[in-house]
């Protein structure tokens, strides 16, 4: 029979849980001491504790006879109208085995359901249950609260970390700091800690300093997901670019291990060109980006680099086309991604693209360039109006 707590009887255990808390107790250890709580202080017997992860439940506790079926429970359509302490008085119901539903709601949304019982069935069992059912919903907040903060802490510290690896993947400054027939200025800023932009460049062979690649990609979506598949593309991209010359097939190569990986839950979309110093050669591959913006500075002429055709990891065989431009002029190219020509302000839907032309045009560098962008749009991690992560690969390639 549940027994009736007294005062000095709910303060000793949250006396002893917060102990338990400060001792940093492992979540089990939690879970079990407010399961024994329950058992040997408040004599309830039968016990269920749904928990709220993100957007998905699961079953913490579960402590009911081998007959009952815990699984078929759905808590979206079974719990979900439950805002307040309920008793259960219907045999038709799915916890007809059970007293009472008791939610934790923290912000008025649910975060947990305590479902539980007291095999004795007598009125005064049942009485002094009600009784205790709102401490059981104060120790409930407090133990599932904590395990929650724990379990953020920890996904901001593994996050803290995946932006420090992330970091290392993008190319370095110095890999063509000393080439003097080019300027380069890269720009990243994530929307949360970790994205799924990428940029790259490098010489395409070590050993041969008469060609470079440069790429801008943007994976669909943002977070780890998103950055796993961009890390995983990444390190495709470098293995494959020195051995596979034309673009289209090197594009497709990614596009089966990007669909192999993701199974089309991930696309990307992908700007990747190769520029010859000695020819004079630009050939590219536009697979479903935002077109960077190529300006020739002697015939003052902007154009857009669009040719191509669909993102990488949309469908099984994409129809590619490469384009080869002879640039004979000094030239200037600006790659960004769409957190960037996206931007809006006061409602002008294409400002954000505007500003990107209009400085690729009249910047003396291209540094001046990808920063009058970046100062224009307000891109900086105190504007909590960016929806996404932004990047701005921009090159000035020194011809004449």
């Amino acid at each position: 029979m549940a027994k009736n707590l007294t005062s000095a009887d709910k303060l000793n255990i949250l006396l002893w849980v917060m102990k338990d808390i400060t001792n940093n107790l492992s979540k089990d250890g939690l879970l079990e001491s407010f399961k024994k709580i329950l058992y040997e202080n408040l004599k309830l017997n039968k016990l269920l504790l749904f928990v709220k992860h993100g957007r998905s439940w699961s079953v913490e506790i579960n402590s009911c006879n081998e007959d009952f079926d815990y699984e078929r429970i759905n808590v979206a359509t079974d719990l979900s109208d439950f805002n307040s302490i309920t008793f259960i008085d219907s045999d038709d119901s799915v916890f007809k085995d059970f007293d009472f539903i008791i939610p934790i709601i923290k912000e008025e949304e649910p975060i947990a359901y305590v479902v539980v019982g007291d095999s004795g069935g007598e009125e005064e069992g049942i009485a002094s249950s009600i009784r205790n059912l709102h401490f059981v919903q104060t120790l409930a907040m407090i133990i599932v609260s904590t395990i929650e903060n724990r379990r953020m802490q920890e996904m901001k510290k593994e996050m803290e970390y995946a932006s420090r690896i992330q970091t290392f993947l993008f190319p370095e400054e110095s890999i063509l700091k000393q080439e003097k027939r080019l300027s380069l200025k890269a720009f990243y800023l994530s929307h949360y800690q970790v994205g799924g932009d990428f940029y790259d460049y490098a010489y395409t062979d070590p050993g041969n300093t008469d060609e470079i690649y440069f790429c801008i990609a943007d994976v669909t979506g943002k977070g780890i997901s998103a950055a796993m598949v961009m890390s995983n593309f990444q390190a495709s991209l470098q293995a494959l670019v020195g051995r596979i010359h034309y673009l289209p097939d090197l594009i497709r190569e990614l596009n089966e291990i990007v669909i192999k990986n993701s199974n089309y839950e991930k696309f990307i979309t992908v700007f990747l060109a190769r520029y010859n110093f000695v020819s004079h050669e630009l050939k590219y591959v536009n697979a479903g980006h935002n077109p960077p913006v190529m300006y020739d500075f002697a015939k003052k002429q902007m154009s857009f680099l669009s040719v191509g055709g669909q993102g990488v990891g949309m469908i099984d065989d994409p129809e590619l086309k490469e384009d080869t431009i002879i640039l004979t002029s000094d030239t200037r190219i600006l790659c960004y991604t769409d957190g960037v020509c996206e931007i809006e302000k006061d409602g002008e839907e294409y400002y954000g693209q505007r500003v990107i032309e209009n400085r690729t045009v009249t910047a003396k560098t291209v540094s001046e360039a990808v920063s009058g962008i970046i100062s224009d749009l307000n891109i900086n991690k105190d504007n909590d109006k960016l929806a996404d992560d932004a990047t701005i690969l921009g090159i000035d390639f020194y011809v004449s």
